[in-house]
Protein backbone atom coordinates (compact mmCIF):
# COMPACT_ATOMS: atom_id res chain seq x y z
CA UNK A 1 0.00 0.00 0.00
CA UNK A 2 1.60 3.21 -1.39
CA UNK A 3 -0.86 6.42 0.04
CA UNK A 4 0.15 9.74 -0.18
CA UNK A 5 1.13 11.05 3.40
CA UNK A 6 -0.08 14.18 2.64
CA UNK A 7 -4.01 12.64 2.84
CA UNK A 8 -2.63 11.43 6.54
CA UNK A 9 -1.65 15.17 7.69
CA UNK A 10 -4.97 16.50 6.30
CA UNK A 11 -6.61 13.11 8.40
CA UNK A 12 -4.45 14.22 11.23
CA UNK A 13 -6.04 18.05 10.87
CA UNK A 14 -9.33 17.11 10.25
CA UNK A 15 -9.37 14.48 13.50
CA UNK A 16 -7.76 17.54 15.61
CA UNK A 17 -10.31 20.21 14.24
CA UNK A 18 -13.43 18.38 13.80
CA UNK A 19 -14.63 19.53 10.85
CA UNK A 20 -13.57 20.02 7.05
CA UNK A 21 -14.13 23.09 7.30
CA UNK A 22 -11.94 24.34 10.30
CA UNK A 23 -8.62 21.56 8.89
CA UNK A 24 -9.05 23.79 5.36
CA UNK A 25 -8.66 27.01 7.53
CA UNK A 26 -6.18 25.73 8.85
CA UNK A 27 -4.02 23.93 6.14
CA UNK A 28 -4.39 26.80 4.16
CA UNK A 29 -6.34 24.76 1.51
CA UNK A 30 -9.76 24.79 -0.05
CA UNK A 31 -12.58 22.73 1.63
CA UNK A 32 -13.12 20.75 -1.29
CA UNK A 33 -9.30 19.62 -1.49
CA UNK A 34 -9.79 18.64 2.04
CA UNK A 35 -13.34 16.70 0.96
CA UNK A 36 -11.35 14.72 -2.17
CA UNK A 37 -8.40 14.07 0.23
CA UNK A 38 -10.50 12.59 3.02
CA UNK A 39 -12.39 10.38 0.50
CA UNK A 40 -9.36 9.18 -1.56
CA UNK A 41 -7.69 8.41 1.75
CA UNK A 42 -10.80 5.63 2.56
CA UNK A 43 -10.96 4.90 -0.96
CA UNK A 44 -7.37 3.30 -0.77
CA UNK A 45 -7.82 2.20 3.13
CA UNK A 46 -11.48 0.63 2.08
CA UNK A 47 -13.17 2.07 5.22
CA UNK A 48 -14.98 4.93 6.34
CA UNK A 49 -13.00 7.36 8.74
CA UNK A 50 -15.13 10.29 9.61
CA UNK A 51 -19.32 10.13 9.92
CA UNK A 52 -21.26 13.88 10.21
CA UNK A 53 -22.48 15.56 13.06
CA UNK A 54 -24.43 18.86 13.63
CA UNK A 55 -20.87 20.14 14.75
CA UNK A 56 -18.80 18.79 11.82
CA UNK A 57 -17.30 15.01 12.04
CA UNK A 58 -16.52 12.10 13.93
CA UNK A 59 -14.39 9.19 14.03
CA UNK A 60 -15.96 5.71 13.10
CA UNK A 61 -14.42 3.17 15.05
CA UNK A 62 -11.83 2.84 11.97
CA UNK A 63 -11.15 6.44 11.86
CA UNK A 64 -10.65 6.51 15.94
CA UNK A 65 -7.93 3.29 15.76
CA UNK A 66 -5.99 4.79 12.98
CA UNK A 67 -6.03 8.30 14.56
CA UNK A 68 -4.66 6.94 17.74
CA UNK A 69 -1.13 6.01 15.24
CA UNK A 70 -1.65 8.84 13.08
CA UNK A 71 -1.45 11.44 15.70
CA UNK A 72 2.24 9.81 17.41
CA UNK A 73 4.02 9.69 14.17
CA UNK A 74 2.76 13.49 13.13
CA UNK A 75 3.37 14.96 16.62
CA UNK A 76 6.58 13.46 16.08
CA UNK A 77 7.69 14.84 13.47
CA UNK A 78 6.50 18.25 14.29
CA UNK A 79 8.56 17.41 17.26
CA UNK A 80 11.46 16.82 15.32
CA UNK A 81 11.14 19.71 12.86
CA UNK A 82 10.90 22.00 15.89
CA UNK A 83 13.85 20.99 17.50
CA UNK A 84 15.97 21.08 14.08
CA UNK A 85 14.82 24.90 13.94
CA UNK A 86 15.18 25.32 17.44
CA UNK A 87 19.42 23.65 16.44
CA UNK A 88 19.26 25.74 12.63
CA UNK A 89 18.56 28.92 14.66
CA UNK A 90 20.81 28.30 18.08
CA UNK A 91 18.23 27.81 20.42
CA UNK A 92 19.34 24.48 21.11
CA UNK A 93 22.36 21.95 20.09
CA UNK A 94 25.66 21.02 20.90
CA UNK A 95 29.51 22.19 20.09
CA UNK A 96 32.00 19.39 20.21
CA UNK A 97 35.83 20.80 19.79
CA UNK A 98 39.11 18.77 20.15
CA UNK A 99 41.94 20.96 21.27
CA UNK A 100 45.19 20.89 23.18
CA UNK A 101 45.54 23.32 26.25
CA UNK A 102 48.09 25.46 24.34
CA UNK A 103 45.50 26.07 21.64
CA UNK A 104 42.61 26.23 24.44
CA UNK A 105 44.27 28.52 26.35
CA UNK A 106 46.35 30.96 23.41
CA UNK A 107 43.60 30.73 20.83
CA UNK A 108 40.50 28.89 21.18
CA UNK A 109 39.33 30.43 24.81
CA UNK A 110 38.00 33.70 23.96
CA UNK A 111 35.80 32.76 20.89
CA UNK A 112 34.55 30.36 23.18
CA UNK A 113 33.59 32.99 26.10
CA UNK A 114 32.22 34.89 23.11
CA UNK A 115 29.79 32.37 21.79
CA UNK A 116 28.85 31.22 24.94
CA UNK A 117 27.58 34.45 25.54
CA UNK A 118 25.94 34.95 22.37
CA UNK A 119 23.91 31.53 22.71
CA UNK A 120 24.10 30.27 25.87
CA UNK A 121 21.42 27.45 25.04
CA UNK A 122 24.58 25.64 22.97
CA UNK A 123 26.20 22.59 24.95
CA UNK A 124 29.68 23.22 24.59
CA UNK A 125 32.08 20.14 24.90
CA UNK A 126 35.80 20.19 24.44
CA UNK A 127 37.88 17.04 24.09
CA UNK A 128 41.21 18.34 25.58
CA UNK A 129 43.95 16.17 23.90
CA UNK A 130 47.43 16.73 21.85
CA UNK A 131 46.97 17.17 18.40
CA UNK A 132 47.46 12.92 17.33
CA UNK A 133 44.50 12.24 19.16
CA UNK A 134 42.47 15.23 18.25
CA UNK A 135 42.87 13.75 15.00
CA UNK A 136 41.79 10.88 15.58
CA UNK A 137 38.70 11.71 17.20
CA UNK A 138 37.89 13.82 14.02
CA UNK A 139 38.39 11.47 12.02
CA UNK A 140 36.14 9.10 14.11
CA UNK A 141 33.21 11.67 14.69
CA UNK A 142 33.37 12.43 18.48
CA UNK A 143 34.43 16.04 17.44
CA UNK A 144 33.16 18.84 14.86
CA UNK A 145 36.24 20.44 14.38
CA UNK A 146 40.29 20.35 16.01
CA UNK A 147 42.13 23.54 16.85
CA UNK A 148 45.63 22.01 16.75
CA UNK A 149 48.84 23.32 15.92
CA UNK A 150 50.88 22.94 13.07
CA UNK A 151 52.07 20.52 11.19
CA UNK A 152 49.35 18.28 10.84
CA UNK A 153 50.47 14.90 9.91
CA UNK A 154 48.05 12.55 9.09
CA UNK A 155 47.29 10.58 5.83
CA UNK A 156 43.42 11.60 6.02
CA UNK A 157 42.14 14.61 3.79
CA UNK A 158 41.37 17.25 6.32
CA UNK A 159 40.34 20.85 5.54
CA UNK A 160 43.16 22.88 7.22
CA UNK A 161 43.27 26.62 7.55
CA UNK A 162 45.80 28.67 9.50
CA UNK A 163 44.55 31.11 12.27
CA UNK A 164 47.50 32.21 14.48
CA UNK A 165 51.66 32.01 14.18
CA UNK A 166 53.21 30.74 16.93
CA UNK A 167 57.24 30.66 18.07
CA UNK A 168 58.98 27.80 19.65
CA UNK A 169 61.91 28.77 21.99
CA UNK A 170 64.41 27.36 24.58
CA UNK A 171 64.18 29.62 27.65
CA UNK A 172 66.18 29.43 31.04
CA UNK A 173 66.74 30.61 34.69
CA UNK A 174 69.16 32.72 36.65
CA UNK A 175 71.73 29.57 36.89
CA UNK A 176 72.38 29.71 32.98
CA UNK A 177 72.37 33.65 32.89
CA UNK A 178 76.01 33.00 31.28
CA UNK A 179 73.93 32.38 28.13
CA UNK A 180 72.36 34.72 27.78
CA UNK A 181 73.13 37.44 25.08
CA UNK A 182 74.90 35.00 23.47
CA UNK A 183 74.66 33.67 19.99
CA UNK A 184 74.70 30.37 20.14
CA UNK A 185 75.21 26.81 17.43
CA UNK A 186 72.20 24.02 18.32
CA UNK A 187 75.01 21.73 19.15
CA UNK A 188 75.43 23.91 22.55
CA UNK A 189 71.82 22.23 23.33
CA UNK A 190 73.84 18.67 23.71
CA UNK A 191 75.62 19.98 26.86
CA UNK A 192 72.85 21.22 28.49
CA UNK A 193 70.09 19.99 30.79
CA UNK A 194 67.28 20.01 28.56
CA UNK A 195 63.63 19.60 29.59
CA UNK A 196 60.96 19.02 26.73
CA UNK A 197 57.50 17.77 26.55
CA UNK A 198 56.50 14.04 26.63
CA UNK A 199 56.90 11.93 23.27
CA UNK A 200 53.47 12.71 21.82
CA UNK A 201 53.02 15.89 20.74
CA UNK A 202 53.65 17.45 17.74
CA UNK A 203 55.33 20.16 19.26
CA UNK A 204 58.16 17.98 20.55
CA UNK A 205 58.39 16.50 17.38
CA UNK A 206 58.49 19.68 14.99
CA UNK A 207 61.34 21.18 17.44
CA UNK A 208 63.11 17.96 17.25
CA UNK A 209 62.82 17.26 13.75
CA UNK A 210 64.10 21.52 13.45
CA UNK A 211 67.28 19.86 14.64
CA UNK A 212 67.93 16.46 13.17
CA UNK A 213 68.00 18.88 9.98
CA UNK A 214 70.92 20.31 11.37
CA UNK A 215 72.74 17.18 12.63
CA UNK A 216 72.12 17.95 15.94
CA UNK A 217 69.93 14.87 18.07
CA UNK A 218 69.47 15.99 22.32
CA UNK A 219 68.21 13.99 24.50
CA UNK A 220 65.65 15.52 27.70
CA UNK A 221 66.65 14.90 30.81
CA UNK A 222 63.27 16.03 32.19
CA UNK A 223 59.81 15.07 30.36
CA UNK A 224 56.87 16.46 31.55
CA UNK A 225 53.35 16.41 29.99
CA UNK A 226 52.16 20.28 30.05
CA UNK A 227 53.89 23.23 28.97
CA UNK A 228 53.30 24.96 31.73
CA UNK A 229 55.00 22.61 33.86
CA UNK A 230 58.18 23.18 31.75
CA UNK A 231 57.98 26.63 32.75
CA UNK A 232 57.65 26.29 36.17
CA UNK A 233 60.51 23.48 36.01
CA UNK A 234 62.93 26.75 34.12
CA UNK A 235 62.31 29.15 36.51
CA UNK A 236 63.25 26.56 39.51
CA UNK A 237 66.85 26.39 37.45
CA UNK A 238 65.81 22.61 36.72
CA UNK A 239 67.36 23.21 32.83
CA UNK A 240 66.83 24.89 29.53
CA UNK A 241 62.98 24.25 28.50
CA UNK A 242 61.81 24.21 25.11
CA UNK A 243 58.63 25.82 24.48
CA UNK A 244 55.70 27.83 22.76
CA UNK A 245 56.96 31.69 23.38
CA UNK A 246 53.29 32.47 24.96
CA UNK A 247 53.80 29.81 27.98
CA UNK A 248 56.75 32.18 28.73
CA UNK A 249 56.14 35.55 27.70
CA UNK A 250 54.76 36.54 31.63
CA UNK A 251 58.37 35.60 32.96
CA UNK A 252 60.47 36.97 29.73
CA UNK A 253 58.97 40.43 30.30
CA UNK A 254 59.10 39.99 34.28
CA UNK A 255 63.41 39.07 33.61
CA UNK A 256 62.88 35.89 35.60
CA UNK A 257 63.52 33.40 32.64
CA UNK A 258 65.73 34.86 29.20
CA UNK A 259 65.27 33.23 25.89
CA UNK A 260 68.14 31.76 24.17
CA UNK A 261 69.49 33.13 21.32
CA UNK A 262 71.00 30.94 18.23
CA UNK A 263 72.28 31.29 14.64
CA UNK A 264 69.02 30.14 13.13
CA UNK A 265 65.46 30.91 14.57
CA UNK A 266 63.07 27.71 14.57
CA UNK A 267 60.46 28.44 11.61
CA UNK A 268 57.38 29.49 12.99
CA UNK A 269 54.31 27.84 12.83
CA UNK A 270 50.56 28.01 13.70
CA UNK A 271 47.77 27.50 15.34
CA UNK A 272 44.92 25.53 12.76
CA UNK A 273 41.39 24.97 12.48
CA UNK A 274 41.37 21.46 11.27
CA UNK A 275 37.78 19.71 9.67
CA UNK A 276 36.04 16.73 7.58
CA UNK A 277 34.21 20.19 5.89
CA UNK A 278 31.32 22.18 7.10
CA UNK A 279 28.34 19.42 5.64
CA UNK A 280 29.91 17.16 8.56
CA UNK A 281 29.11 19.74 11.58
CA UNK A 282 26.51 20.92 13.35
CA UNK A 283 24.67 24.42 13.15
CA UNK A 284 26.45 25.26 16.46
CA UNK A 285 30.11 24.52 14.72
CA UNK A 286 29.70 26.28 11.39
CA UNK A 287 28.50 29.61 13.31
CA UNK A 288 31.67 29.35 15.86
CA UNK A 289 33.67 28.47 13.14
CA UNK A 290 32.52 31.40 10.99
CA UNK A 291 33.60 33.85 14.04
CA UNK A 292 36.88 32.12 14.51
CA UNK A 293 38.07 32.69 10.72
CA UNK A 294 36.59 36.22 9.97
Amino acid sequence: MNINLEYYKIFYYVSKTGGITSAAEALSVSQPAVSQAIKQLESELGTTLFVRTPKGVSHTIAGEQLFSYVEQGYETIKNGENKLMEMMNLEAGELRIGASDMTLQFYLLPFLQSFHEKYPKIKIQVTNAPTPETLRFLQNGKIDFGVVSSPVSSKHEFQITKVREIEDIYVAGEKFRDLQGRILSYEKLKELPLISLEGNTSTRRYVENFLKKHGVSVNSEIELATSDMLVQFALRNLGVASVVKDFALPYLESGELFQLEFEEAIPKRSFCIVSEGRNKMSTAAQKLMSLMIL
